[in-house]
């Protein structure tokens, strides 16, 4: 922080944050502000300042993002090989999404976000897909030995007929729109306050369908789940105009979400954060209740798409 001109008071707290480190760092004037120290290697330095780019963009229209400060001309740094941006602090609870004005509140920010994420495409960061959330993944499990041999053929066979059920889904919904995202828009995510959500963390922003950031919101039966998405919608599609086809595709995103954190999961394996923070991971038990979810999966995206209430 000080190679930047930032001069700490020596207070430092560690942030619950697994894919980078991200700390709150004391300051001698002013209040404290949030470091994040990108992961090595994950991201370009051009992939990093689109986000940060699309960020400022959000909060020029006044749409409640966090975004990263911009120091010595620049909101990208780097210390002895090392990358990371500086932010300033941001307070709140998380949303209280069993209340409809909540979801609505929600679901309007949303769609100002989307609204300028049509604009223009990423050029660097990729896209929510079939093949980067799915296939890839599959085959880094498959080819790195983290199916127990007794699984093996179980997992393949699973996660081969849920792939052939996401392909089948995109069919259904045809041709949709993909634009710049949040990109991993679960309520841990969003900061409350009483003015509004803020959403934070945009770490995951990729290119992909709208549904992609709507379809975390929702939780329980189907029924609630509609209920839920009619709240989204109506507060939403007064700035956007959600494509009603994607509805096929909230399945479909949810499988590839769990084939795709399996693999990321595995992927930082040997680090100890991993393992200190998440000890249930690769044993037997967590492999056979894989291959349950993904059957529940199967299952689900054979059903008509979800309505909204």
């Amino acid at each position: 922080m000080e190679s930047i001109g930032l001069l700490g008071d020596g207070r430092l707290l560690a942030l619950n944050s697994y894919e980078n480190r991200v700390y709150q760092v004391g300051m001698e004037q002013g209040t404290p502000l949030v470091a994040k120290f990108y992961r090595p290697g994950r991201w370009s330095d051009e992939a990093i300042l689109e986000e940060h780019a699309f960020l400022q963009e959000l909060v020029e229209r006044e749409i409640p993002v966090v975004p990263a400060l911009v120091q010595n001309g620049k909101t990208l740094h780097a210390f002895e090989g090392f990358r990371f941006s500086v932010s300033r602090k941001h307070g709140g609870r998380a949303p209280e999404l069993d209340r409809p004005q909540t979801l609505e509140w929600m679901g309007r920010f949303l769609g100002r976000i989307h609204a300028i994420g049509a604009l223009r495409p990423f050029q660097h960061r990729p896209e929510i897909s079939i093949e980067t959330f799915g296939t890839v993944p599959r085959d880094f499990l498959l080819a790195h030995g983290f199916i127990p041999d007794d699984l093996l053929a179980a997992y393949t066979s699973v996660a081969d007929q849920a792939l052939a059920g996401v392909r089948y889904c995109y069919e259904r919904a045809g041709q949709v729109r993909m634009l710049r995202l949040h990109g991993d828009c679960h309520p841990g995510n969003v900061l409350w306050t009483d003015e509004g959500p803020h959403f934070v963390d945009f770490d995951d922003s990729r290119k992909g369908p709208a549904v992609q950031d709507l379809w975390m919101l929702l939780s329980g039966e189907r029924a609630d789940m509609a209920r839920q998405l009619s709240d989204v919608l109506s507060g939403y599609e007064d700035f956007y105009d959600f494509d009603e086809r994607e509805l096929h595709l909230i399945e479909a995103l949810r499988t590839l979400r769990l084939i795709h954190y399996a693999a990321w999961l595995a992927q930082r394996w040997e680090d100890p954060a991993f393992k200190k923070a998440f000890p249930w991971f690769n044993t037997q038990r967590y492999w056979q209740d894989r291959i349950l979810e993904l059957r529940e999966q199967i299952a689900l995206m054979e059903e008509p798409p979800l309505l909204s209430a």
